[in-house]
């Protein structure tokens, strides 16, 4: 593995976390949202992640069109939550249905927050990575002088 392919994985692993911290946002800033349907109520969504390991399994040293095996993180979609919607019986409510109750999203605060605290750790590893990488290339060049 040479240092350029470490900006490749580190840069696909910053892209993913990156994903995984607007998704967290976004269920984050719609948990209080109210609906009087629960086909209308936001749903948390998630990321998906997949390792890349193109020509690795395989012992193969090059990938398949010739080039050096691919590694990294691929984003492979974002899913819609299928725990259970809020239900709050609150009749004096604009957004309650014709039996008084609201629907809720299924948002979990206290995990969405500890979701994003890791998301953001992970995006800083990465960001450490790629400067080691860079500072070893760096040295690298300053060795015939």
């Amino acid at each position: 593995m040479s240092l350029a392919s470490i900006f490749n994985i580190a840069g696909s692993g910053m892209s993913a976390e990156s994903i995984r911290l607007n998704t967290t946002a976004s269920n984050i800033a719609n948990a209080d949202t109210a609906s009087s349907t629960a086909a209308g109520a936001y749903r948390a969504r998630k990321p998906i992640f997949a390792a890349i390991q193109q020509g690795l399994m395989n012992g193969v040293a090059n990938g398949f069109d010739g080039q050096a095996p691919s590694m990294g993180v691929q984003v492979k979609g974002i899913v819609q939550s299928d725990e259970s919607l809020q239900m709050r019986y609150e009749p004096g409510s604009p957004m309650a249905n014709k039996d008084g109750y609201v629907y809720y999203p299924n948002v979990n605060i206290a995990e969405e927050m500890a979701d994003m605290m890791s998301a953001s750790r992970t995006y800083q590893t990465n960001v450490d990575v790629m400067n080691t990488a860079k500072t070893m290339m760096q040295r690298v060049l300053t060795l015939g002088q």
